[in-house]
């Protein structure tokens, strides 16, 4: 899955912002929440973001089960006319089900990559509903792993009260705190019908030369051209094919601490006219492990660094590209050019920050 770019054969719309919120009662697909505007107790709720910190309420905080987010918005002629129309979520924890204008469109499970579903024209509207059912709740498949357990919150002596019973999350195996919502960026993208679908890219070194194998998937059987441009934005390389090798003589490394990124465009081509176009970075570069020495581009590497979670004062595991910014700049002022993260895949967005920083991750 591509990360979501501009090109001159696709657009881009970011639907972050500030959505409807609200908590589920127990029996919000009972009653249909996703059938209209959410009513009742509803919050505004920035995405993306957790909720549990934004709210000065014990409620939401250790809420356990579903919320639900709204959100409405309209596409240009311009975006309807195009070939594919296609919603994607950077990550929502744990679980989601997600409703266009009262129907379900798609459903999944697992919080931290991105999944996505294809609009069909037929489903939208001038002014579009979007809501997004979100189930935190821990189980044997969740990151943490945990359940849920139900206290009594009864003391002796305070029976008459009739405190009812609430819903806490237990984690069995790790210690970190089950931030929930909609945690990355959600977008709306287009293709043209025939498109680029995958790009893999393995960098070598061989004899001084930079060598970028790369494999190109695509939805129509056309002609791919890929071009290698460098930092000053010349063309110094082209290969043709959708499966090929190019070699870049006196190749800029990237090396830590001191990135250098090419820049690969791939078109697909169907004889002239062009289909669609793909930017993607690539530093060439090699990791190895031989006796007992980590080598980057043949040379030993040591670790300085740390573990290092997504979490941030308020946004929670919410994505903060500020934040990010920040944390980097403090890795490299006391001499750290690493980081591990921590138990579950990081957003798409730090990690190309981190390649353009010239970071190296132990990705777990």
């Amino acid at each position: 899955m591509l990360y979501p770019i501009m090109t001159t054969t696709r657009n881009l719309i970011d639907l972050s912002g500030v959505w409807r919120f609200k908590l589920d009662d127990g029996k919000g697909i009972e009653n249909e929440y996703f059938k209209d505007r959410l009513n009742g107790k509803v919050y505004n709720m920035p995405v993306p973001s957790s909720f549990n910190d934004l709210i000065e309420d014990k409620e939401v905080r250790e809420h356990v089960g579903a919320v639900w987010y709204e959100k409405e918005f309209e596409l240009s002629k311009g975006i309807l006319n195009e070939d594919r129309v296609v919603l994607r979520f950077g990550s929502v924890t744990h679980k989601a089900v997600v409703f266009l204008n009262g129907k379900e469109i798609c459903r999944n499970k697992g919080g931290f990559l991105p999944f996505e579903v294809v609009l069909e024209k037929d489903m939208l509207v001038d002014r579009n509903r979007l809501t997004i059912l979100v189930d935190n709740t821990l189980d044997n498949t969740t990151l943490p792993v945990g359940g849920v357990r139900e206290l009594d919150n009864v003391s002796k002596g305070l029976e008459e009260l009739m405190i009812p019973k609430v819903k806490r999350h237990t984690a069995y195996c790790v210690d970190f705190f089950n931030y929930s919502g909609i945690h990355r960026p959600v977008k709306i993208y287009t293709t043209p019908k025939e498109f680029i679908e995958d790009i893999t890219l393995i960098t070598d070194i061989v004899e001084e030369k930079g060598v970028i194998d790369y494999s190109i998937q695509t939805s129509f059987d056309g002609d791919v051209l890929v071009e290698v441009i460098d930092k000053e934005g010349k063309n110094i390389a082209t290969a043709t094919g959708k499966n090929n090798k190019i070699e870049i003589e006196n190749a800029k490394l990237w090396e830590p601490g001191a990135a250098y990124l090419y820049e690969i465009k791939v078109t697909l081509k169907d004889g002239d006219k062009i289909l669609d176009v793909y930017y993607e970075k690539c530093g060439i570069r090699t990791v190895k492990v031989e006796a007992g020495k980590f080598l980057i581009n043949g040379k030993p590497f040591y670790f300085k660094g740390f573990g290092k979670h997504e979490d941030s004062n308020s946004n929670g595991r919410g994505l903060n590209e500020v934040i990010n910014r920040k944390d980097f700049s403090l890795m490299k002022w006391i001499g750290a050019n690493s980081f591990r993260t921590s138990h579950y895949p990081y957003s798409e967005e730090i990690m190309r920050l981190a390649d353009e920083e010239g970071i190296v991750v132990i990705d777990e």
